[in-house]
């Protein structure tokens, strides 16, 4: 009489589509994860806007925090800048191509979070991590 075999499980460190994509993924997280990045995004969404409308539309960040994030947002080209010349010259802002190209996963990741994620739990609520949920 024989030993039945069992199949040994096949073992993988990694995913071999993973090993590729962990960099990419890391740095969209980084981005996401810095707080406010992700509601300014969210807000330059419904258009360009100078730095009062962008705070009105990103409720409870700080004028030094927006400036700062605007900087970092604008130095990796997610956001471009254009100084309007004149009486009252003053900083716009709109999405860069890269930012527009940004709004597909974000919308995605928006309605994932609506459909999966309580609006306030246990763990955190949204208003604690709103870079990561979008919102």
């Amino acid at each position: 009489m024989t030993t039945p075999r069992h199949p040994q499980p096949v073992r993988r460190s990694e995913h071999p589509q993973s090993t590729g994509a962990a960099p990419a993924i890391t740095r969209a997280f980084a981005l996401l994860s810095r707080r406010w990045n992700g509601l300014i995004l969210m807000g330059l969404a419904k258009g360009p806007a100078d730095f009062a409308e962008i705070r009105e539309r990103v409720p409870g960040i700080s004028d030094r925090m927006l400036a700062q994030r605007l900087r970092e947002l604008t130095a990796i080209d997610l956001v471009a800048q254009h100084v309007r010349t004149g009486p009252s010259s003053r900083a716009h802002y709109a999405l860069s191509p890269h930012g527009n190209a940004f709004l597909i996963p974000l919308a995605a990741l928006c309605v994932w979070a609506e459909d999966h994620l309580p609006a306030s739990g246990s763990c955190s609520s949204a208003s604690d991590q709103p870079a990561a949920s979008g919102r």
